[in-house]
């Protein structure tokens, strides 16, 4: 599970990530990572927000699927840089995906909008 100084839980922080400045993205079959970074200070914490809509499948392949994305997230948290926000979102082909796939894609992307931002 992510801290809570590690999450992003306010629309107005997902709007900024996925539309404001600077932000970029990186898409696969599975998932769709978003980052932007929101604030000059370079002191703060990488935030992450996800998205998991109807699409993707009922209550339980969604939960199942946030808890797939978290995990494989906060496994990950030590290597972003300080005062970036991602928001990853998950497309309907990450319902059957396996452990596996699912956190392989994670990794993939992350590198993808990562590039260049690490200090």
């Amino acid at each position: 599970m992510l801290p809570a100084r590690h999450r992003l839980r306010e629309r107005a922080d997902f709007t900024s990530v996925v539309r404001g400045p600077g932000a970029s993205r990186a898409g696969g079959r599975l998932i769709v990572v978003h980052a932007n970074r929101t604030d000059a200070r370079a002191d703060l914490p990488p935030r992450v927000g996800f998205v998991v809509s109807k699409a993707v499948g009922n209550a339980v392949v969604r939960n199942r699927t946030k808890r797939r994305l978290r995990a494989s997230m906060s496994a990950r948290l030590a290597q972003l840089p300080e005062g970036l926000d991602l928001v990853v979102r998950a497309n309907p082909a990450a319902a059957e995906a396996g452990w596996e796939q699912l956190d392989g894609a994670v990794g993939r992307q992350l590198d993808t909008v990562c590039r260049g931002r690490r200090p």
